[in-house]
């Protein structure tokens, strides 16, 4: 069954872009590739449950489970050494990656305090958007009850799009709330 949000990008994003950007063939148009859900846990390198709970939490958020990120080097003034557990990451594509979408931007961020949009700064210069997200209790399926600690997390959105302007248009049609100026 294919997501509502890829439909959407079928018949209404492809044919928009290609008239915006001029562009001769469909498959020209830029495309969402993957969504990399991270999240960094400092606390990880003393106390493995730690690392249990995050596990948890994001498996819940995306559906998939994440793997175990461990440090690449040591660092002294962090009482860091090379191949501890430092935190979780998840890659979602195909249909996974639209159903997340779809309940990032229609369900989890309007649930974010005083929310007026997402920064258009967050883009890498080759048309991928990252973004932090201050507490994963803004997705309904972490429990409050169960929160031992509020966690922030990195979400990004990578995509085929060769520009910025090309990366915000097609995330913007997407349904991406970005800040209005």
């Amino acid at each position: 069954m294919k997501p509502r949000l890829l439909e959407h990008f079928n018949k209404k994003v492809v044919p928009e872009l290609m008239k915006e950007f001029n562009y001769k063939n469909p498959m020209q148009v830029p495309k969402l590739k993957k969504i990399v859900i991270s999240m960094c846990l400092k606390e990880a390198t003393s106390d493995m449950k730690v690392m249990d709970r995050a596990f948890e939490e994001i498996g819940s958020i995306t559906g998939q489970k994440p793997k175990l990120t461990r440090s690449k080097k040591a660092i002294a003034a962090f009482k860091l050494r090379e191949g501890m557990p430092l935190g979780a990451v998840t890659t979602l594509r195909h249909h996974r990656m639209y159903e997340f979408l779809d309940r990032f931007t229609n369900v989890a961020l309007p649930r974010v305090r005083d929310f007026r949009g997402l920064p258009t700064n967050g883009f890498d210069g080759a048309g991928n958007y990252s973004m932090g997200v201050k507490e994963q209790i803004i997705f309904p399926e972490i429990n409050y009850e169960k929160v031992d600690k509020i966690r922030g997390m990195n979400v990004i959105f990578v995509t085929t799009a060769k520009s910025d302007k090309e990366g915000f248009q097609l995330l913007d049609k997407l349904g991406i709330p970005f800040r209005k100026k």
